[in-house]
């Protein structure tokens, strides 16, 4: 399964509501760090469908969600689990380290 975009709108069914943890990556279309994980992301996304979703908000067009969290940097990752934040983080980090921080939260 690949990432998922979600809106402000979209939020709650799609992070909150969801029946397996769900990662979201908090990102813009401007940010250098935010497409350096982009392609980890995807691969994470697929390699483990049905494990964890990943949800990708852009801040730019979704402004609410990411204030509403606190967000002041990007990219900002969160895990969703029965929705509520588990786990969170920021920055860029190669996909070993992303992958192994979501299956430590999940």
């Amino acid at each position: 399964m690949a990432t998922v975009s979600v809106t402000d709108d979209t939020f709650d069914t799609e992070v909150r509501n969801s029946d397996i943890p769900v990662v979201v990556d908090f990102w813009a279309e401007w940010c250098g760090p935010c497409k350096q994980i982009g392609p980890a992301l995807e691969e994470i996304a697929t390699e483990m469908n049905g494990k964890v979703k990943v949800a990708k908000v852009d801040v730019d067009s979704n402004p609410n969600t990411a204030t509403s969290l606190g967000i002041r940097g990007i990219p900002a990752l969160f895990i969703f689990k029965n929705g509520e934040v588990v786990s969170n983080r920021a920055g860029a980090a190669p996909k070993a380290a992303l992958q192994s921080w979501i299956e430590e939260s999940i």
